[in-house]
């Protein structure tokens, strides 16, 4: 399991241990399948958070009354094997419709696009590639130029020499793939869910480490039912809302 980085806490409004268990929740509930289901020792992640083991102490209690945790003398402690996600919200609309959310806003490319190995999260929509290019690009408003919104892209490399990153900088990965690259969409599966800011978010979007996300998620189909890009957008929560409307059958 990945946990946040040493000395994560750092806000001095909020108490010491209700950061720590919120960091370590997100931990839990993000983790990747067939993860252990132990947690290290108290001393370690007392350590590991640059706190006091009764601040780590306190910090457990709170994930054990939540039912996420159990601790046992001598053997240490455990994710609860139920511990999961809430469902996702999963939006239903036109691929114009989702082109044009992402419109309208003064994107900068966040340094070159990388080649990689498949991270691990995103390998069950890969299957028959050993390799995703990656971009990132910050989005800002284009009156105040206050960031709104960061996204990651992982695409296909095949599609990926076919894209110019200059597009990137006027249109969204969707508009670029199916008006540019000529890639036919057949569906994109968006999913929508709260998370509390990471330091690279936080610094990115200028909000307080910890404070609430809106994190997205775009699983783009072509007509062939491959994944040609997962898009990964991270939302300032006091700058965004979803809406969706719901029509009643006749």
């Amino acid at each position: 399991m990945t946990f946040a980085p040493d000395s994560l806490v750092l806000n001095r409004k909020l108490p010491l241990w209700y950061q720590v268990s919120q960091s370590l929740r997100a931990s839990i509930l993000g983790r990747r399948p067939h993860e252990s289901l132990r947690l290290p020792t108290e001393s370690d992640l007392a350590e590991h958070y640059g706190v006091s083991v009764l601040t780590m102490r306190q910090a457990l209690k709170e994930l054990e009354e939540e039912g996420l945790i159990s601790r046992h003398r001598r053997r240490g402690t455990f994710i609860e094997p139920t511990a999961q996600r809430g469902a996702p919200v999963r939006l239903l609309g036109s691929v114009d419709a989702i082109v044009a959310q992402q419109s309208g806003e003064r994107t900068t490319l966040l340094g070159q696009a990388e080649t990689g190995p498949v991270p691990g999260e995103l390998a069950e929509f890969f299957p028959d590639t050993e390799t995703v290019v990656s971009y990132r690009r910050l989005r800002a408003d284009g009156g105040s130029g206050e960031p709104t919104n960061w996204a990651e892209n992982a695409v296909r490399p095949e599609l990926a020499a076919r894209i110019d990153t200059a597009d990137l900088e006027r249109w969204p990965m969707t508009k670029v793939l199916r008006d540019v690259v000529g890639v036919r969409i057949s569906r994109i599966t968006d999913t929508v869910e709260a998370r509390l800011a990471d330091p690279e978010t936080a610094r990115l979007l200028r909000v307080p480490l910890l404070s609430p996300i809106l994190h997205y998620t775009g699983v783009t189909y072509d007509e062939d039912g491959r994944v040609v890009d997962v898009a990964r957008i991270h939302y300032r929560g006091d700058r965004f809302s979803f809406s969706v409307t719901v029509e009643a059958a006749r």
